[in-house]
């Protein structure tokens, strides 16, 4: 399985993290001149509904995968699954989301590869006014696909690194020599001239670990560096109690505002939404005011997006707030993806941070964060009930 969350693209023209990187490294697709839902479509939608265009949609491809990773949140496996969308599915899907929006499209899985008309997918997107990209375990490009994603328009490509060697990584995503294989994947993308996003999922067994992944992650020439706190669903559901304390996500996220500061690379903590709390807390020690001049994109999107700007499809076509939120709201076999993004109650629910329960209610951080939803499902059976892996008390929240 591929991480399925936020493939980044940030804009040139705008200043990152002080001390840190400047926008986007190239490659990106605003850094050439895409702006995802910020065409005529995305605009008309909202002046005719009131509510914002998806801009990032994860689409799950395929659920099928050639490896069998600990973690996976779709528990995928080698075999086909039934019901999976056709391309015609898929192309007439295409043309319904692009007649609301040009968002970015994360071709997912799974692994999306494994598809055999996922150049004929990417080619209809391109067509249709989305860009495509892709969340792959790497460990199927050699150099002739890789060239084959640069010649069919794809600006980049994320791979799955969890562990900084081939003995922990190989054990983690259950096969022998996928550590040296998504290597050389991501040395044959950037000889191909496409830019390299790396995806690390931290738990308690990698903790310790950042400062290698992230290094790693440079010596590749990598562009984004993305760390994604484990949401246990799927087979990740056995993983619960590697996943990280309140404490010590709240750990890793302050290293990732710190690291940042230096790196040459852009991050995007992931399933994380206090990092945006965060920021905000980090920067008023360090005396900064957060904006857009100061932070870039930071300073204008917030933690959790999903059924506000961001969506996942699922292989069966079923939509849900994001890969890691068990609860399908619609179907685009049944109905189309616009009716659903527009009607869903979950997706509208989602949209009204009055109706944040507990200290996330209370917090005053709640418009840049909002916890994760999928989190709060998984352990409440309530998708807007707090975050349960916040080590933040809102003061309005400890005086009540």
């Amino acid at each position: 399985m591929t991480q399925e969350a936020h493939i980044e693209l940030k804009p040139q023209s705008r200043p990152g993290h002080p001390g840190g990187h400047h926008g986007q490294m190239p490659g990106g697709a605003r850094g050439a001149g895409f702006r995802p839902g910020g065409g005529p479509a995305a605009k008309a939608y909202e002046e005719r509904t009131g509510i914002k265009a998806p801009r990032i949609i994860a689409w799950e491809i395929t659920r099928s995968c050639n490896l069998a990773c600990a973690h996976c949140r779709a528990a995928a496996h080698l075999e086909p699954y039934p019901g999976e969308l056709s391309l015609d599915e898929i192309k007439a899907t295409i043309d319904d989301i692009c007649s609301i929006t040009n968002p970015i499209l994360i071709l997912t899985g799974g692994e999306p590869l494994m598809r055999k008309d996922i150049f004929e997918i990417i080619d209809y997107a391109h067509a249709a006014g989305a860009m495509p990209v892709i969340g792959t375990n790497g460990t199927f490009i050699d150099d002739a696909l890789a060239a084959r994603i640069k010649e069919h328009g794809i600006p980049r490509v994320s791979v799955s690194l969890d562990f900084p060697d081939a003995e922990r990584q190989d054990k983690f995503r259950g096969e022998t020599g996928a550590f040296d294989a998504a290597i050389r994947g991501i040395k044959a993308l950037q000889k191909a001239g496409v830019g390299v996003q790396v995806n690390s999922t931290i738990t308690k067994q990698n903790m310790d670990l950042l400062d290698q992944l992230h290094d790693l992650a440079v010596d590749l020439g990598a562009e984004a560096f993305h760390i994604f706190m484990l949401v246990p669903t799927g087979r990740g559901e056995g993983m619960a109690d590697l996943a990280m304390s309140p404490a010590e996500s709240e750990q890793a996220l302050t290293w990732a505002y710190q690291k940042q500061k230096h790196s040459p690379m852009h991050f995007k903590p992931t399933d994380s939404p206090q990092y945006y709390r965060i920021i905000r807390q980090q920067a008023k020690l360090d005396g900064i005011e957060v904006t857009p001049e100061t932070y870039g994109m930071d300073a204008l999107t917030r933690g959790c997006l999903g059924g506000i700007t961001f969506v996942f499809i699922s292989h069966v076509g079923d939509l849900q707030p994001c890969g890691y939120f068990n609860l399908q709201c619609g179907n685009v076999k049944e109905k189309p993806f616009s009716q659903i993004w527009t009607e869903s109650k979950v997706f509208n629910d989602l949209r009204d941070y009055s109706k944040l329960e507990g200290k996330c209610g209370a917090c005053g951080f709640k418009a840049v964060c909002g916890g994760c939803r999928a989190r709060a499902l998984e352990a409440t059976g309530d998708y807007m009930a707090e975050e349960p892996c916040c080590d933040y008390l809102p003061p309005k929240y400890q005086a009540a």
